[in-house]
């Protein structure tokens, strides 16, 4: 009987090859970019509901103080009234930063009365109907 003699070589392969090592560091890097994108976004819609939050409780003053001291609509108001009235202590601001225009009268029903001074900032047409 002939006896085949076998070689047998195992290559052992240690560690990482450097494509592989790139292709992970990239796909790191891609998920960072991501993960970056969605917090921009995420907060940038937190500012947007904090200010309308803002706008909202402003609005709430001013009927409140209306209310209060029986003033009709379009009479000339103050924002230091409302502050010397006690419903702020400074005058309240944008989370970003920004100011906020005040209107120099009490609003109609339906009107704001204060604005934001960022176009995107601004509640929709259905809940300033209600203030």
């Amino acid at each position: 009987m002939k006896y085949l003699k076998q070689i047998t070589k195992h290559s052992h392969q240690r560690g990482t090859t450097l494509i592989e090592l790139s292709v992970v560091i990239a796909v790191l890097l891609l998920l960072v970019g991501v993960l970056f994108i969605g917090i921009t976004a995420w907060k940038n819609g937190a500012n947007t509901a904090a200010c309308i939050v803002n706008l909202s409780s402003i609005q709430k003053a001013v009927r409140g103080y209306q209310n209060m001291n029986g003033i009709p609509n379009n009479t000339a108001i103050a924002v230091t009234a409302l502050a010397t009235a006690g419903f702020w202590t400074t005058s309240p601001v944008c989370p970003t930063g920004t100011s906020y225009v005040f209107s120099a009268t009490i609003p109609n029903q339906g009107t704001a009365y204060a604005t934001c001074t960022i176009t995107n900032h601004a509640p929709s047409a259905a809940n300033v109907a209600n203030w």
